[in-house]
């Protein structure tokens, strides 16, 4: 399949409003609904309390608007540095390690590939939005499939669920945004560029 024309699947299904791969938790509903809440409250606290080169990677990372999710060029690798905001962790920048993005007629899949802790999922639109569901890891562990967890299940220190918005600003540029994440802080910034 040429990219043009995967690009032109994948924008129309974005447009139709295409059934999400996987069924959000309710857990993970409720964290994204509060997500401009967590986003706020993350901010003033990585803000008020980073150390200034912190914040001045934090709003790199986050500057630049939003374009359509699903252009061709988010195919393949990326670096990719987390930034853990609010919480015990206040501001944390880390240094890029690898991840992968690869398309299909569903949406996208996204990989962290190295480091300690690692997550992998799915991007697809949920209610009018590109959102990620995944599972997050730490590298030792093998990690099964957001869909196949257990309803109940919050993370067991090893292994939790990932729910974030993604956000993609050029063909160079690309975010997530981890709302309440399982551990550690308010709020991961995944800041994604190549």
């Amino acid at each position: 399949m040429t990219r043009p024309f995967l690009g032109l699947i994948l924008g129309l299904q974005m447009l139709a409003g295409a059934a999400a791969a996987y069924d959000i938790r309710p857990q993970e509903q409720v964290r994204l609904e509060r997500f401009d809440e967590t986003v706020g409250a993350a901010l003033l606290e990585a803000f008020q309390t980073g150390a200034q080169e912190d914040v001045a990677a934090l709003t790199q990372a986050l500057s630049g608007t939003p374009d359509i999710a699903f252009a061709p060029s988010l195919q393949g690798d990326w670096n990719c540095r987390t930034m853990k905001l609010g919480g015990p962790a206040k501001l944390v920048v880390y240094t890029n390690f690898k991840c992968r993005i690869t398309l299909d007629i569903a949406g996208a899949r996204f990989e962290k590939l190295s480091g300690s802790q690692r997550t992998s999922g799915r991007i697809d639109i949920i209610d009018g939005r590109p959102v990620y569901l995944g599972v997050g890891y730490v590298a030792s562990e093998t990690p099964q499939d957001y869909a196949e967890l257990p309803p109940d299940f919050r993370g067991n220190g090893t292994i939790q669920p990932d729910v974030a918005v993604f956000e993609r600003v050029s063909d160079t540029r690309a975010r997530l945004m981890f709302p309440a994440p399982v551990n550690e802080s308010l709020l991961d910034v995944l800041e994604l560029t190549r």
